[in-house]
């Protein structure tokens, strides 16, 4: 009797985690993306937090929102990612190469915003893609990434410039100009 009780509430974990998942995975994704500028390295982000999300699953659902925590180990991954030497790696892609990924999803994507976003530096990229992406607030980032809000601000503010910077510096879209009639 004991064990299929425990079956029964196993399975119950599992389908309720993976409903849970259906309904945030790609949400993770685009945030795993944005933060480390490399689908794949997003993907393997997003299944490492997940599987340590699952391992706490009823602890974590007992104890408040799930998307804050698998949040705040998808930056830790990858922060401990960066730190790696012997897994950084430079990728050289394109970044009209990212549309011809199979999962690449995000409604209105602005390329040149992303292209923008992925120089600038790691740590300021994280606050901004929290900050403005998963819309937290000061507070609710500082108390994710474990700093000050005076940082989180601080780090807006030069990642926010760092942005607008490398906006202005990304070459325009080639565009041919029109013929003027007459010209040869």
């Amino acid at each position: 009797m004991r064990e299929t009780r425990k079956s029964v509430t196993d399975h119950l974990r599992e389908t309720d985690f993976r409903t849970w998942v259906s309904e945030h995975r790609t949400r993770l994704r685009t945030t795993a993306f944005l933060l480390c500028g490399d689908w794949y390295l997003a993907d393997d982000l997003v299944q490492d937090a997940l599987g340590r999300l699952y391992s706490k699953w009823g602890r974590v659902v007992a104890s408040g929102d799930p998307r804050a925590y698998v949040r705040r180990i998808l930056c830790n991954l990858h922060t401990d990612y960066r730190r790696r030497p012997a897994r950084r790696e430079v990728s050289e892609a394109d970044v009209a190469t990212l549309d011809a990924h199979p999962h690449a999803t995000m409604e209105e994507r602005d390329d040149d915003v992303i292209a923008a976003l992925l120089t600038v530096p790691a740590g300021q990229r994280t606050v901004l893609v929290l900050r403005f992406f998963e819309d937290l607030s000061v507070e609710q980032t500082a108390a994710l990434l474990r700093t000050s809000r005076g940082n989180v601000k601080s780090q807006t503010s030069r990642g926010l410039d760092a942005l607008r910077s490398a906006l202005r510096t990304r070459p325009t879209k080639n565009v041919r100009p029109t013929r003027i009639e007459g010209e040869s």
